[in-house]
């Protein structure tokens, strides 16, 4: 092996990352690289290569548009950090992604391209690169798209050096980074809210959907995921989902917990974070929106004992709620007892009635709740 990619690799073993590796076939020479230089027992958890159709779209839960391309590096790098947040708990950890479309046997149709994605706790950085068709063997081409990936996992790491990577003239590296340091601001109070997009980018709050499924995503379960998009397609309009980190009658969640639960949106949905514990919070930050929970969230909605047991205060709060164009839709939930609980079954006063708009029970009904899924998984 060159030494300068011996060096580069053990300055990538010495950092404090670990990581998972996820390559699809091209970059295969990276992995090899990096777990031929000693050390690699403290920073590689596991190296993954979904070589075939099937097998890429296993790994990732679902079949990508495009197999070779920036979103679907992400989406490998995002698996691969859920998989190394997994296997060392607590530990700063990377995850990479690796697409790649080079040299075959048969002439290519598309260029000769790669996309690389490595995330970690605070950022996403993706690579791209087009070779020049015919100026390389698949050989070559392998060792230029090794160089790159091992610069990119280096930077990542923190690491500052580099080795060369022999682009030739006309052939260029592109790069896109998407750091979440918002979060860290949202996290410290600096922020009153953010937007957490599908594919991991952390933004400023964009444009709100009509509806927003809110919860607390403990966890992030098929009833959610279904409701949304019945409550989507019933009403005819865009959903996402909205998480407090506080709550009205729950302590804040922790830093790690956060991320835990964001985690799980990954490539699903778009997540907006408040602060916003109640629902006239939420309305100040979303007016307009329809706000879609359960029925059992609906019952906590009317109760006095939310209020300090004052009406008064009540009724001024969802006042505010109603002026600022804002309902709620209304999902059957099973309570304790296992019945199954829809908005008729509820006692709210006459004068709240028109804050409410009920999805029927046979457009949605979903028997287990978080708390069963979190007692059946032990947590």
């Amino acid at each position: 092996m060159d030494q300068a990619i011996a060096a580069l690799v053990a300055a990538i073993h010495n950092s404090r990352y670990q990581m998972v590796l996820a390559v699809s076939g091209g970059g295969s020479t990276a992995a090899s690289q990096l777990l031929t230089v000693p050390g690699a027992s403290r920073t590689i958890l596991e190296v993954t290569i979904p070589y075939g159709t099937d097998s890429f779209a296993g790994y990732l839960g679902r079949i990508p548009q495009s197999f070779c391309s920036v979103t679907a590096a992400r989406a490998l790098a995002a698996r691969s950090l859920e998989r190394a947040r997994w296997l060392a708990p607590g530990a700063s950890v990377i995850g990479a992604g690796c697409t790649a479309s080079l040299r075959s046997e048969r002439p290519k149709l598309g260029d000769h391209r790669f996309h690389f994605a490595f995330q970690t706790d605070r950022c996403i950085t993706t690579y791209s690169g087009t070779l020049i068709k015919g100026a390389r063997t698949r050989e070559a081409e392998e060792e230029v798209v090794a160089a790159t990936f091992l610069n990119g996992l280096a930077e990542a790491c923190g690491v500052a050096q580099q080795i060369p990577n022999h682009f030739l003239p006309g052939e260029e590296l592109s790069t896109d980074r998407c750091s979440d340091s918002p979060l860290a601001e949202f996290l410290s109070g600096a922020r009153p809210g953010l937007c957490v997009e599908a594919d991991g980018c952390i933004r400023e709050p964009a444009a709100v959907p009509q509806l927003l499924l809110s919860g607390s995503f403990n966890p992030l379960h098929h009833g959610h995921v279904s409701l949304a998009a019945i409550a989507s397609s019933s009403l005819g309009k865009p959903i996402a989902f909205e998480m407090t980190v506080t709550n009205a009658d729950k302590p804040p969640l922790e830093d790690a917990e956060i991320r835990r639960r964001i985690a799980q949106f990954s490539w699903r949905a778009r997540l907006f974070l408040t602060r916003a514990a109640t629902f006239a919070e939420k309305a100040r930050l979303f007016s307009g929106v329809s706000f879609v929970v359960g029925a059992d969230t609906a019952a906590r909605i009317v109760d006095p004992r939310f209020y300090g047991q004052s009406e008064q205060r009540r009724a001024r709060e969802l006042a505010e709620f109603r002026s600022l164009g804002c309902q709620f839709v209304v999902a059957g939930r099973s309570d304790a007892e296992g019945t199954f609980i829809t908005l008729e079954d509820l006692v709210i006063p006459e004068s709240l009635r028109d804050l409410f708009v009920a999805i029927p029970e046979e457009s949605f009904r979903h028997d287990i709740s978080s708390t069963q899924i979190r007692s059946a998984s032990g947590r």
